[in-house]
């Protein structure tokens, strides 16, 4: 998709790059740090995705001759013109040299540890945080939807059809890669099929059997245009007549060696309709028929379903997911850990606020995940690569210091993995693959406890800091806030 990513941003962004600009700071290198607070959906994990599109930006960052045109004209409050002629024509030029890290499309993530890393001139790095954000958030919230939706299936295929209630054309096309990362087995959305190589699947709406005389003559027309693909939808009028209909027509196709694939019932009580249709297809000898079921589902209603006994071959998932209906945002941040000046050392920085929970985090960070000899993970240590990990391997909660964890001894990874180096993308084709993606999140999801991925009350998984950096930040806090032992 071609997007001006350059002005997909907020005006402060570039008023503080002019700002710095003057102020002698646009060599002042600094590292800034993506990450979210809490789980989404109230769940217990979170599934990350958006870095495909964070490395499109990143190929396609620059000023154009309209975007220097149209910065000119916009005014300052107190009269003339906001941007200096100087720091447009430096616009004009602009070429990213930042390096950023990452961790995988479909790795499975969690609150206040860093999903992005960013690091090069103070003016780039602010330059990039809204529209990094933007692709980081909402791409991340839906995953994780799809993820728990697919869950609650138990293993039927989801469909998502949630591009006509979607947040405009991009986030419906967003929405639908996302989808497929989380786990969705395809997309109703045609166009982003074609951008993302994402398989697509649909039928007909009810708009086919109100066109034709009755419901028998519309299911027939179907079978006949689409022999290898017929799912009828059978609510229309009536379901249960529906249904009848569809048999017949299900059995003419037997007759002419062809099957009909399924149902779709899309209103109604769903368990109760659908336990109906399946004693109906199987006495007339249609066990091979299958059930789909759609109409504002998610993960719960689904659930639900599935408890009382349903039978259900796959399901259509549209505007609770395309949308996040339950959660509109993910509400992550970007925030500044460390500067320095040229040829000199990392200076650590951190945001203390009112409020505990929106203390930051100082330095330059990556996370170490530690595994149990089974394979499932044990906890996740976000540490200070300039500080190294201490022997004992002790992660600190970081709102609450004495809850902590020993890791020492356990096999581990570090999650950011290199995005870009020097302004250019060192991405892998496979990394920016929806479908590669998907394969990783299933993969990631196995390795979570049953605990932490029920619906109801999940159990938390351990995140902390590293014992050392827990305390520095400690010390910073205590300095900043003029506080003496």
């Amino acid at each position: 998709m071609s997007i001006d990513y350059a002005l997909l941003t907020d005006l402060y962004e570039i008023t503080m790059a002019q700002g710095y600009r003057e102020s002698g700071h646009a060599d002042t290198e600094a590292c800034f740090h993506m990450y979210f607070r809490d789980n989404p959906f109230s769940g217990g994990y979170a599934i990350a995705c958006g870095m495909a599109q964070l490395a499109d930006m990143i190929d396609t960052f620059e000023f154009s001759g309209d975007d220097i045109d149209y910065l000119s004209k916009v005014p300052a409050p107190g009269g003339g013109a906001l941007f200096s002629g100087d720091f447009l024509e430096w616009l004009r030029d602009f070429k990213l040299t930042v390096d950023v890290d990452a961790v995988t499309e479909g790795q499975v993530v969690f609150p206040n540890e860093p999903l992005v890393r960013v690091k090069g001139p103070i003016m780039q790095c602010q330059l990039l945080e809204a529209a990094l954000l933007n692709c980081v958030n909402f791409q991340t919230l839906i995953a994780t939807k799809a993820a728990r939706v697919c869950l609650a299936a138990q293993g039927a295929p989801v469909a998502e059809f949630g591009l006509r209630r979607a947040q405009g054309a991009g986030g419906g096309m967003w929405a639908s890669r996302a989808s497929i990362v989380g786990g969705c087995s395809s997309t109703s959305n045609v166009l982003a099929g074609k951008m993302f190589d994402l398989p697509v699947s649909g039928t007909h709406a009810h708009s086919w059997v109100m066109a034709f005389p009755s419901e028998l003559e519309a299911f027939r027309a179907y079978a006949k245009a689409f022999p290898k693909n017929c799912v009828l939808l059978v609510d229309t009028y009536n379901v249960e007549q529906g249904i009848d209909n569809a048999i017949t027509v299900g059995l003419e196709m037997r007759e002419r060696g062809e099957k009909l694939s399924g149902i779709r019932i899309d209103s109604g009580d769903l368990a109760w309709l659908a336990k109906m249709a399946r004693r109906k297809l199987d006495a007339a000898g249609l066990a091979d028929c299958g059930i789909v079921l759609s109409n504002d589902l998610d993960e719960h209603t689904i659930q639900s379903i599935l408890d009382e006994g349903a039978q259900v071959n796959a399901w259509g998932v549209g505007t609770k997911l395309a949308c996040a209906f339950d959660q509109p945002t993910l509400g992550g941040v970007y925030k500044l850990s460390a500067t320095r000046e040229p040829g000199g050392e990392w200076v650590d920085h951190l945001k203390i606020t009112e409020s505990a929970k929106k203390l930051t985090f100082p330095g330059i960070l990556d996370v170490r995940r530690y595994y149990h000899e089974d394979g499932r993970i044990a906890g996740d240590m976000v540490f200070d690569t300039k500080r190294g990990v201490d022997e004992c391997e002790t992660i600190v909660d970081p709102l609450d210091s004495l809850r902590r964890k020993h890791l020492d001894g356990k096999r581990f990874e570090t999650l950011l993995e290199p995005l870009a180096r020097g302004g250019k993308t060192v991405l892998a084709p496979e990394f920016r693959d929806a479908r590669a993606a998907q394969k990783r999140a299933k993969a990631a999801l196995e390795t979570l406890d049953e605990s932490q991925k029920r619906m109801l009350n999940p159990h938390s998984y351990p995140v902390g800091l590293e014992r050392g950096l827990f305390e520095h930040r400690s010390e910073l806090v205590a300095k900043l806030r003029g506080i003496e032992d």
